[in-house]
């Protein structure tokens, strides 16, 4: 399988934060969910990558190319979305698409004219009156209107509710059915990545703390719920995170057959990512902190 995006030693430094030598790929026919708290360096990433921002040292590669020295080419080949929208407010959408669609050799007016109707968005309806919603939806259009073979969305889903989220989350499947695709999602909305994601990549603090199957996950990780008398030295080191009270502990853990041996009258659960991300960024013991599982 081939890799569409390669992502190797990158480096990037501000003066009050930086990228520190992130490493990552994504394999062509998968979607990988790119997890973080606001601010762990997401979207600095993402516009490292397509070169809007400068990197400092490392490589990136798309299509096994480097993107500095085939811009155009792979630029191309590749569809955008962010959550800022970058559109002209005073221009309507056929007119912002004018602009927008010279700048593609594979633009596809029949792919336009399809997903245009399939968001119910009219043409000539200046972007300025447009929703949070519909102005996701018309990037997506614009992303997916020239034959793009890899998809980089910074946050689309951000402030939608629930139903265009769900949209937008069917729009990725049926994207995927096509072959030889794959998409970049960066969200801090991580139930969206539990139907879609094949990968989740988590950033924290511009470092890269794991590139891992999703299902892997949540096949390997347990969160465990028991009497507070379990906790000891020893114990401690089996958990990721641990919130422990007077009444009982919560851990998240990958070590579960060493729990079991160790610990009777457990209640073992299946977490979501999102428990499993807060356990690597959190860390240590909490002792005082109430349970919210």
């Amino acid at each position: 399988m081939n890799n569409i995006l390669e992502v190797e030693g990158l480096n990037k430094y501000y003066k009050n934060f930086s990228l520190s030598n992130l490493s990552f790929t994504l394999p062509e026919g998968c979607i990988a969910g790119f997890i973080g708290i606001n601010g762990a360096g997401k979207t600095t990433t993402i516009r490292t990558i397509l070169g809007l921002s400068k990197k400092t040292s490392g490589s990136v590669k798309i299509f096994g190319k480097d993107i500095e020295h085939n811009e155009h080419e792979l630029k191309n080949r590749i569809g955008v979305v962010f959550d800022e929208g970058f559109f002209y407010d005073e221009l309507t959408m056929a007119e912002m698409k004018s602009i927008i669609s010279p700048a593609y050799s594979g633009w596809s007016e029949r792919d336009y004219r399809a997903y245009m109707e399939r968001f119910c968005l009219d043409p000539r309806q200046k972007i300025s009156t447009l929703s949070k919603g519909m102005r996701m939806k018309f990037a997506l259009t614009l992303a997916l209107s020239h034959g793009a073979e890899l998809l980089i969305m910074d946050e689309p889903t951000s402030g939608l509710d629930p139903l265009i989220r769900s949209q937008f989350l069917d729009i990725m499947a049926d994207y995927m059915k096509r072959g030889g695709k794959g998409v970049l999602f960066s969200t801090h909305i991580i139930s969206d990545l539990d139907k879609i994601a094949d990968m989740i990549i988590l950033i924290h603090k511009g470092e890269i703390l794991f590139e891992k199957e999703k299902d892997y996950l949540l096949d390997n990780y347990r969160l465990i719920k028991g009497d507070k008398r379990y906790i000891d030295e020893s114990s401690r080191n089996l958990f990721l995170k641990l919130t422990a009270t007077d009444f009982g502990f919560t851990g998240i853990t990958h070590k579960i057959h060493e729990v079991k041996k160790n610990m009777k009258d457990i209640l073992v659960e299946r977490p979501t990512i999102e428990d499993i991300m807060l356990a690597y960024i959190g860390g240590g013991e909490d002792n005082n902190a109430v349970s919210s599982h």
